[in-house]
């Protein structure tokens, strides 16, 4: 297992693994856009030289923005998705942020728990955020 930081290069197989995990996934196009923005950070993990695992945040001034975590399916409660966060979290505070924050679908226990335990806390619903229409839960975490 190789935990790393994105490659342009990377971007086939996470937009390929973002398809998989997700009903409304990011296009290779936005995946690319946020990595070329200068704002962004993102993450993986390997598994014999196959993207399992990856992440990426939007870090601004003092704030952190987590926008994307996902394992493959083979690969979850494993501790990758908890490892993805944590060194996207070190890194928004390496660069200055103060506060990180992400929105989950409400749908998604397994991944609020997961936030719930790395120390975030839920502020509110966003009503129809998803494009099939499901709500999000906004969660907050202090850093630092």
């Amino acid at each position: 297992m190789m935990l790393r930081e994105w490659r342009m290069e990377d971007l086939d197989e996470i937009a390929a693994l973002e398809a998989e995990c997700f009903s409304d996934p990011w296009t290779r196009r936005m995946l690319a856009d946020s990595f070329l923005s200068g704002r962004f950070y993102g993450v993986l993990i390997e598994e014999d030289g196959t993207v399992v695992a990856y992440g990426g945040v939007g870090i601004a001034f003092d704030e952190a923005e987590i926008q994307l975590i996902a394992v493959s399916e083979m690969y979850r409660r494993c501790g990758r998705g908890r490892m993805i966060l944590e060194e996207l979290l070190r890194e928004a505070e390496r660069r200055g942020a103060k506060q990180a924050f992400l929105e989950v679908r409400v749908s998604n226990a397994s991944a609020q728990i997961l936030y719930l335990k790395s120390g975030f806390t839920g502020l509110y619903c966003r009503t129809r955020y998803y494009a099939d229409g499901e709500d999000a839960v906004v969660m907050k975490k202090e850093l630092g």
